[in-house]
């Protein structure tokens, strides 16, 4: 799913409105390191730029993640997948889909966009070495078509990188 492909989604319920807008006037007095919302008139989708940390094997890269949230977040989890180029990494698909619990069976509506930054930061900054998942083509293969990675059954097997 790119940018200007959206899934479709109903309105922001006014909890959901609520939220964002807090966890956005967070993000505007404390953001967290290494990452820049870009700034659009949609609560929405937010697009965010992250900087690979320093002495990782991503320094001086930077990526943009797309985080697209639903009618009901906090309760339900947003979608968050990388914008064309995604960082090669073994949990992250190059179509962009992250493989990575709490974005789906872990995540908890105590968790905000920051908290979920800061995680992927931390996956990315673990890695061992920039490579694709074993199974990289056959997945992008079958989500032809803007198939959401909230619809993929992910298997939680490797929590070392």
């Amino acid at each position: 799913m790119t940018s200007s492909s959206s899934p479709s989604r109903k309105a922001l319920s006014k909890i959901a409105a609520s939220r964002l807008q807090k966890e956005l006037a967070e993000w505007q007095v404390n953001p967290p390191a290494g990452f820049k919302h870009r700034v659009t008139d949609n609560l929405q989708r937010w697009v965010i730029d992250v900087a690979g940390a320093p002495g990782t094997l991503y320094t001086g890269e930077t990526y943009q993640l797309q985080v697209d949230f639903p009618e009901h977040y906090p309760m339900e989890a947003p979608q968050v997948i990388f914008l064309h180029p995604a960082p090669m990494h073994p949990h992250i698909y190059s179509n962009g889909h992250i493989c990575l619990d709490i974005l789906y069976d872990s995540w908890s509506p105590a968790m905000t966009v920051s908290s979920v930054c800061i995680s992927i930061l931390s996956m990315l900054s673990s890695s061992p070495a920039k490579q694709r998942p074993a199974d990289n083509d056959r997945y992008v293969r079958n989500c032809r078509n803007g198939r959401s990675p909230k619809e993929t059954r992910w298997w939680f097997h490797d929590d070392t990188v």
